[in-house]
């Protein structure tokens, strides 16, 4: 499911993925990894992410999430979605 590079990313930042059981970890989806990194991930963690995975993609799923319900726009900090939706109007489009 995910490339050996999003594994490795993954088992680097594992600590941010504490709730999930350890044999589960490098199988989360891209929608959960973009939500966690950009919720509690440090800025290199974020630059990474979007070396991974580009970003506009990294935008598509970050906009797809919000824009599908009000709860999984919940699962997002309000700041976040405020500093990230700027940064991808300005940068993926």
């Amino acid at each position: 499911m995910n490339s050996p590079e999003i594994k490795a990313f993954i088992r680097k930042n594992k600590s941010l993925f504490w709730y999930t059981p350890e044999d589960k970890k490098e199988d989360i989806s891209a929608e959960f990894l973009v939500e966690t990194i950009l919720n509690y991930g440090d800025l290199y963690a974020v630059k990474q992410l979007f070396q991974l995975m580009g970003i506009k993609k990294v935008a598509e799923i970050f906009f797809n999430s919000i824009n599908l319900s009000d709860r999984r726009k919940g699962n997002f900090h309000e700041l976040t979605i405020n500093y990230f939706t700027l940064l991808f109007k300005r940068y993926a489009h």
